[in-house]
């Protein structure tokens, strides 16, 4: 079973996440953010992974520790339950377009982490969410899952729709590069033989 549990706290945030890589999109999110919540919900729906997210943080100094420490935990649950990688397809890529938006994400489950990161937001917020925040929560990710990870906008003019077509296409990615392969019989997806 390809699931995991992650507390993390430290002085700043409380996090629980509960995933199941093999679920049917089912999200239960309490981040205490709620376009981050939104956002979660995408990953869930469009990656078909069951997510239960419940975080307590510094909200009343502002969201920056919530969020990133959301992709950190995050990270840390998609390595504990992708295990050695064996069989998996490992990469995995999509494009996804919201009205005038469209936005490309390619991942590899490489074990090295890295984050190119290339969104032109055409505003600074999302009603109260700070869209820069949106990098953070992928650089924690990145780090923690030991993923390489592109992020490219490429073009929009809301910048909701932005940031919503690369957690969809987030989503999606993380779809692809898990599915386990039946042609792979298992093997680890390198000719290093681990990953």
């Amino acid at each position: 079973m390809r699931q995991a549990d992650v507390t993390r706290n430290t002085s700043e945030t409380k996090i629980q996440i509960s995933i199941n890589l093999d679920g049917t999109g089912k999200a239960d999110l309490a981040s205490g953010v709620p376009f981050l919540d939104h956002m979660l919900d995408q990953i869930a729906r469009h990656g078909m992974i069951d997510l239960k997210v419940v975080a307590n943080g510094d909200t009343h100094i502002d969201d920056h520790h919530t969020v990133e420490d959301v992709g950190i935990t995050l990270g840390q649950a998609f390595a504990k339950a992708v295990g050695d990688k064996a069989g998996i397809t490992r990469y995995g890529h999509s494009y996804v377009p919201l009205d005038e938006t469209l936005s490309r994400v390619v991942i590899d489950f490489s074990g090295r982490p890295d984050l190119e990161f290339n969104v032109p937001f055409t505003r600074a917020r999302v009603g109260d969410f700070d869209v820069d925040l949106s990098i953070e929560f992928f650089r924690g990710f990145v780090n923690h899952a030991g993923v390489t990870l592109h992020i490219d906008n490429l073009r929009g003019i809301n910048a909701h729709h932005q940031i919503e077509t690369v957690f969809k296409a987030f989503g999606r990615a993380l779809r692809m590069a898990l599915a386990v392969d039946p042609r792979a019989s298992g093997s680890i997806p390198s000719t290093k033989g681990s990953l």
